[in-house]
């Protein structure tokens, strides 16, 4: 089968598609003919050597996919051959034509639900959810702010919090991006180009603050985030590019909560429990991921660059 291998941590170049040996299923363990692969900026950040500079090369990359299962294993009791599943996290790396997988690394695509659209949820909608509800806490009636919601964890936060009761404020960086954030349910959507923009929170909802703020680019935006906080308040910090300076004063008068977040961190129950939320959330229509490109595998290093270098609005796939 093809599959992308990397060799040595660098630039996106360093990816290339080769041949490699078919895969075969241990006991507990399931093989997934992909049809369809997310690119996730965690990707590229493996790649570079700036995550997990001790992964073994060479290996081959991507966390996320869909596609049908071709093969399991003698102890699988949950999956079976032919079955359309997403699949989220993996043991060989989802940017090839197969994928081999623990049994509950896959999950049931429902019928009516494309194979791209099944390959932007695992990390995505992972992270979004674990920011929400896991993190957070964040309760139906509470308003939340995301940052960057024009992007994969951005609408998928958009929806979850939106489906949860919340109320939903979230920006964008062009007319598109917040046209975007507004067809995916936000109740307002701010421009976060234009200067003093979280000024106009002030407007909504009765000038209280925020309760939930997710953030995607902490090192810009943290300590203005901790301005619009409301009493007893949340940042969780999905994503940072470098260091920020703080006022603590600002925190501490609304005892408010920075927290951390990382897909890493999820207990077996963590991840059971979400994904039966997104199963069901993609069998009756609540959940609805947007995919803004659509790149053959061989076009690897392109999708890394477009997911580093630019606005990109929902999540690019790439097709096996």
């Amino acid at each position: 089968m093809k599959a992308i291998r990397v060799h040595e941590f660098g630039e996106p170049e360093v990816m290339g598609l080769e041949d490699v040996a078919p895969l075969t299923p241990g006991p507990a363990e399931v093989v997934v003919r992909l049809h369809a692969v997310g690119v996730n900026p965690v990707d590229a950040y493996i790649r570079s050597g700036q995550y997990r500079p001790d992964l073994k090369l060479p290996y081959t990359p991507g966390l996320d996919g869909a596609g049908v299962i071709s093969a399991v294993g003698s102890e699988v009791k949950h999956r079976r051959v032919g079955q359309r599943v997403y699949v989220a996290w993996s043991l060989s790396g989802t940017y090839a034509e197969e994928v081999l997988c623990k049994e509950f690394q896959t999950h049931p695509l429902p019928d009516g639900v494309s194979f791209a659209h099944g390959a932007a949820i695992g990390v995505p909608y992972g992270a979004a959810f674990r920011a929400l509800f896991q993190r957070a806490h964040a309760v139906a009636g509470e308003t939340v702010l995301i940052h960057g919601a024009s992007g994969g964890v951005g609408i998928a936060a958009v929806q979850l919090a939106r489906r949860a009761g919340m109320w939903v404020i979230g920006t964008a960086g062009t007319e598109k991006g917040e046209a975007l954030v507004r067809a995916q349910g936000a109740h307002h959507v701010l421009n976060h180009r234009t200067e003093g923009y979280l000024d106009r929170l002030q407007e909504f909802p009765c000038g209280k603050g925020v309760d939930v703020i997710v953030e995607m680019l902490a090192n810009v935006n943290l300590d203005r985030d901790l301005g619009v906080l409301a009493k007893g308040g949340r940042v969780v910090v999905v994503g940072s590019r470098g260091r920020v300076e703080i006022d603590p004063r600002t925190a501490m008068g609304k005892e408010a909560a920075i927290l951390g977040m990382t897909l890493y961190n999820a207990s077996d129950k963590e991840l059971a429990g979400m994904h039966a939320a997104f199963v069901e959330g993609l069998a009756n229509g609540t959940l609805r991921p947007v995919v803004s490109r659509e790149l053959p595998l061989a076009a690897a290093a392109e999708a890394h660059h477009a997911v580093m270098e630019s606005s990109t609005l929902g999540k690019i796939v790439l097709l096996p």
